[in-house]
């Protein structure tokens, strides 16, 4: 008989929730938020591309939760950790990670989270934002500027925020570091040299990097050279400093058995484009 491949969803996601800092025992139900967290993310369908079991996008949700009330108002913070394969290997890598420190939702016990294109509600709005930056970003790493559709329906769940007095969606919220400026940036053309080195850091770099480890890091210091170019020209280091927190100890690692001379160029590089972790980068100058 023949056995069609299994379909699943897009995600596999860990989430982990911790309220520890919250006084008193009325918030232990928090506890049932994480599996409802889990199931709106792992079992809604995100895209209408069919994913198989072993493509799903593997990534970890920590939520700390600092302060609450008796409306049932929270307010904390989340990292979205994310995962992707490399080719040719078992191994994966740090694809992107996402930090928001201003989110404040409402969950009374019991609550039902349901996916809404039409109404914002901050909970799971939050997470509708995420989940498709998220797909931007994968899809961005396996084709040029791939991920646009996705970053286009995390836009919409900003204008959609915008109809509502929730806080941590509008332009100045959090000092540029925002959901605002993060998609606005990821769908300006100015930003679409990071885009494409994204792209090639991954594909044409990490993909390849078993085949020819030489012809990979080549790929890679042309992706870097991308980078410092298109940040010259940049009005915010966002979107640097989010790949560069996610990729300089990867980075290290990869110009860390290269040759002397490929090792001085990868240092000279970094150090005039990510001066946030140079010590990350140290011993290359050797």
């Amino acid at each position: 008989m023949l056995r069609l491949p299994t379909l699943a969803q897009e995600f596999n996601c860990q989430v982990s929730l911790n309220y520890d800092q919250l006084e008193g025992n009325s918030y232990a139900y928090l506890t049932e938020l994480e599996d409802r967290i889990g199931d709106y993310v792992n079992d809604f369908r995100w895209t209408d591309i069919q994913f198989q079991e072993k493509e799903r996008i593997k990534c970890l949700i920590q939520i700390s939760i600092e302060s609450g009330n008796s409306n049932f108002d929270f307010s904390g913070r989340v990292i979205f950790s994310v995962l992707r394969p490399i080719h040719s290997t078992v191994t994966e890598t740090n694809s992107i990670i996402l930090n928001d420190d201003n989110w404040q939702f409402n969950y009374p016990q019991g609550k039902t989270l349901i996916h809404d294109e039409l109404q914002f509600e901050n909970l799971t709005g939050t997470l509708d934002f995420f989940m498709n930056v998220i797909l931007g970003y994968d899809f961005d790493s396996f084709s040029k500027l791939g991920g646009t559709p996705y970053f286009q329906k995390a836009q919409n769940v900003v204008d959609l925020a915008q109809t509502t007095s929730a806080i941590g969606w509008s332009r100045t919220a959090n000092n540029r570091r925002n959901r605002f400026n993060l998609v606005n940036d990821l769908l300006n053309p100015s930003y679409e040299p990071l885009r494409r080195a994204y792209y090639s850091y991954h594909r044409l770099g990490l993909d390849q990097f078993t085949l020819d480890a030489e012809a990979a890091r080549k790929e890679i210091i042309d992706a870097i050279t991308l980078i410092r170019d298109a940040k010259r020209r940049a009005t915010s280091n966002y979107l640097f400093d989010i790949f560069f927190d996610t990729k300089a100890r990867e980075i290290a690692g990869i110009f860390g058995e290269a040759e002397a001379s490929i090792k001085r160029q990868a240092y000279s590089l970094l150090l005039e484009t990510d001066q946030g972790h140079l010590s990350e980068y140290s011993g290359l100058q050797n």
